[in-house]
């Protein structure tokens, strides 16, 4: 079944779908109307998030939209194309547009080249799966508006009526019903059976704002004592999103002009987590106004590249990019703009260490390509997942974030069985000089009946205590590269509680 067709039948599905969860959410409300969560960040904030989420550790986030056709950004974020030529009127995206398109080009002149000729489901859902992800964020619609779904409130500015003629959301949907078989062949199979046992879940960001919509515009200049946007664009689409494709994470951003009281967050929210069809599973961030981050919501953000790399009290993600200036493609990145797979592998072990998930940004072009460079980074990080995936995926927070006086070690910890548990110190630089690394914060967390192995190695480790420290001597790099052990490797200590 092509995807196209899939999804005019996934629409019939959720029409179905929908007549039976409102029953059905009607009924559990009846039972479980002691638990519903009341329109104030006190109530919405004691939700428990879905244990899921902090499970899964990575997600990929995709930024795709019109802004993928001029693909330009020196310094300034390609996504922001538009605003940045059209209102901030930075001198290289002036010349950009003289020196390539005729006077009274447009914006949305744009949307007519943005064919996604090449953008193919499968090949992205391989790479996303290659990679070790647990989930994946899709603009459903950035700061400029363009849906990427028919949505009706979009005025026709959306991928089904200009530019694509197809349904992206339906379509990046659809992927999260792909499953590898045993003989690891992608299946799909439209059923409510690989949505419990689906390996990579779906979200959608949503930005709140749009820079040029004429009822925002209105609503800004009245210093937002109206909110005819609010009303009539922003809290429908949101809910003809989760309606129609029920995502299991609703990932906001556009929302730094105005308060959360503005944009009827607390209301929406409330719907969401009592009514809408993904109530029970459903994750949200922190970017429902500019008095909201990094203070309410289901997961804290704080700002884009989070990481604090320290322990933090709440549960949080690093929402960040490979291509270190953008989250948009741009075709004038150079190599040095991109992250390397060392530093890749770096970043998320220090996030999961304390405590985060990871989201990791690529842009694909217009034609629906995610370029190669992306594609190996995800790729090598997939490979150092699956045999070091056990210290990240469902790990929590040791004691010790990373060790206490020796650099690049970081810590995380397994599940504890049987009055023991295994921790897992993360080595990001191989000691080339002495084949010996030292883990002073697992001084005193040791007995006589501690194991020491390198995951993804067949034997035991020797290890000592020297000087307060517990020195493990690693395999000879050789040996380690021979069976792809690279860019960080790990020790699995198995200690008492």
């Amino acid at each position: 079944m092509k995807l196209r067709s899939a999804c005019k039948f996934l629409h019939l599905l959720t029409i179905i779908f929908t007549v039976i969860e409102a029953q059905l959410v009607d009924k559990s409300n009846k039972r479980k109307e002691i638990s519903r969560f009341e329109p104030n960040w006190e109530s919405l904030d004691s939700r428990e998030l879905p244990k899921w989420y902090d499970e899964s550790k990575i997600g990929i986030f995709i930024h795709w939209g019109v802004y993928s056709v001029p693909a330009f950004g020196t310094g300034l974020s390609a996504e922001w194309f538009w605003t940045i030529w059209r209102s901030w009127n930075v001198e290289d995206h002036v010349n950009f547009m003289k020196d390539n398109f005729k006077p009274g080009f447009t914006y949305q002149d744009f949307a007519r080249d943005f064919t996604g000729e090449h953008f193919n489901a499968t090949e992205w859902v391989q790479l996303f799966a290659e990679s070790g992800a647990k989930y994946v964020v899709i603009t459903s619609k950035h700061h400029e508006g363009y849906t990427l779904w028919p949505s009706k409130y979009s005025f026709s500015w959306n991928s089904v009526d200009v530019g694509l003629h197809r349904d992206i959301i339906c379509e990046a949907f659809y992927l999260e019903v792909y499953l590898f078989n045993s003989d690891n062949v992608f299946s799909a199979e439209l059923s409510e059976a690989c949505r419990v046992d689906n390996r990579i879940r779906f979200g959608v960001y949503h930005s709140l704002l749009e820079w040029y919509n004429p009822m925002y515009v209105s609503d800004r200049d009245s210093e937002f004592t109206q909110r005819e946007f609010v009303e009539k664009k922003t809290i429908p689409e949101l809910k003809e999103l989760v309606m129609k494709y029920k995502p299991d994470i609703v990932w906001s951003d556009g929302e730094w002009e105005a308060s959360y009281e503005y944009w009827n967050a607390t209301e929406f929210l409330a719907w969401l987590y009592n009514d809408s069809p993904v109530s029970e599973i459903v994750v949200t961030n922190d970017r429902w106004g500019n008095d909201t981050m990094c203070l309410h919501g289901g997961f804290f953000t704080c700002h884009d590249r989070f990481n604090p790399g320290v322990l933090q009290p709440y549960k949080w993600e690093n929402a960040m990019t490979i291509d270190k200036l953008t989250w948009g493609h741009r075709n004038n990145a150079k190599l040095q703009d991109f992250l390397t797979s060392k530093e890749l592998i770096k970043e998320l072990v220090v996030t999961v260490s304390c405590g985060g998930n990871i989201l990791i940004n690529v842009g694909p072009d217009k034609f629906g390509i995610i370029q190669p460079i992306f594609a190996e980074r995800l790729r090598d990080m997939g490979k150092w997942l699956s045999a070091n995936g056990e210290a990240i995926y469902e790990s929590q927070p040791w004691l010790y974030q990373n060790d206490t006086i020796t650099p690049d070690v970081w810590y995380t910890q397994g599940a504890s069985i049987n009055l023991r548990r295994d921790v897992f110190a993360i080595v990001l630089d191989y000691p080339y000089d002495t084949n010996t690394v030292e883990l002073y914060s697992l001084f005193g967390y040791t007995d006589e009946n501690t194991t020491i192995h390198v995951l993804g190695y067949p034997e035991s480790v020797q290890w000592r205590i020297v000087n307060e420290s517990v020195q493990v001597t690693l395999p000879n790099k050789a040996q380690l590269d021979k069976r792809g052990l690279n860019l960080a490797w790990t020790l699995k200590i198995n200690v008492p509680e």
